[in-house]
């Protein structure tokens, strides 16, 4: 979204925090947000120009300056701090100047996926185009252009016809495991997203498609892991953990001593059938998103064993 209809910077219209020598400041007016850092001799300023997330976890900030190029804020929102702090991966505690301790330069490749995830048809011809994208991520964002989806549509029913598939669109669900979960990866991060982009640890629990696929049951190529299997991309995330008890219980075997079957290849749980993810998908805190995030390995978790990898 535009920075300025950012309800997050609205309602929190004066957030800071401080390092060292620099102070970080965000403050908002019924006009802009303004962003500011000093380090106690000179003081920068530039206005906030778009804001990424809905904030749930938090959001993270854009702006340019006079030679138009983009450059990320080094502070983000985070919703269990109310405030503001480094941004993630971004933290610097001894930046060179305070040009480094304000900002990051983002250059145009980057700049075409951060839109691109977040946005709607914010490339078109493989050049951005700031000023013509769709806010947020709308049917297009996945299902492609649907100017001929709506011709052949149209065409049907002009020939009288009840056309319960018009042609010209892109379908995700006729994808492959593979596949499908590296769709949803492009912007939940891929498997190898993650692998070269070098992060380790816990941090890697951000990214549901690497996690997903370091499951057990992965490596069975059953087809019904995937992100669709749990997840409807048309509805709002559900959060209550009984609602995935029908998904387990699709692939597991639901009575104790119970038989696989061709369906259900899995093991009944010994324990019970029910909450399954609050015990086989742990939550995991996040440092630097200063959250919880659901790991997405699917396993058996021990008490106090290593964040598997």
């Amino acid at each position: 979204m535009h920075a300025d209809d950012s309800e997050i910077l609205h309602s929190h219209p004066e957030m800071k925090f401080a390092i060292g020598n620099y102070r970080y400041q965000v403050k908002t007016d019924a006009k802009h947000s303004i962003y500011t850092v000093t380090d106690g001799t000179r003081t920068l300023n530039a206005i906030l120009l778009w804001a990424f997330g809905v904030g749930h976890k938090g959001q993270s900030y854009l702006f340019k300056k006079d030679d138009g190029s983009f450059y990320e804020a080094r502070v983000t929102y985070f919703s269990s701090l109310k405030t503001i702090d480094f941004t993630p991966a971004r933290a610097l505690t001894s930046p060179k100047d305070l040009e480094e301790a304000m900002y990051r330069p983002v250059g145009a490749t980057e700049i075409s996926r951060c839109f691109g995830c977040h946005t709607t048809a914010s490339t078109i011809g493989e050049q951005f185009d700031e000023k013509n994208l769709m806010l947020g991520v709308t049917c297009e964002a996945c299902h492609g252009a649907g100017a001929r989806h709506v011709a052949s549509a149209q065409a049907s029913a002009l020939a009288g016809m009840a056309d319960e598939s018009p042609g010209g669109i892109f379908n995700p669900a006729q994808l492959n495991p593979a596949d499908s979960v590296d769709f949803c990866g492009a912007c939940h991060s891929t498997w190898w997203d993650t692998k070269l982009s070098g992060v380790k640890g816990v941090s890697t629990t951000r990214s549901q498609p690497y996690r997903l696929e370091g499951s057990k049951c992965w490596g069975k190529s059953d087809a019904r892991l995937t992100c669709f299997a749990c997840h409807d991309p048309h509805k709002p995330l559900q959060t209550d953990a009984s609602t995935y008890d029908g998904v387990c219980s699709s692939c597991h075997v639901t009575e104790p001593g119970g038989k696989k079957t061709a369906s259900r290849t899995g093991e009944p749980c010994p324990t019970g059938t029910k909450n399954c993810v609050s015990c086989h998908m742990e939550k995991v805190y996040v440092p630097e998103m200063h959250h919880e995030f659901t790991d997405h390995r699917i396993r058996i978790v021990h008490a106090n064993e290593p964040f598997p990898e």
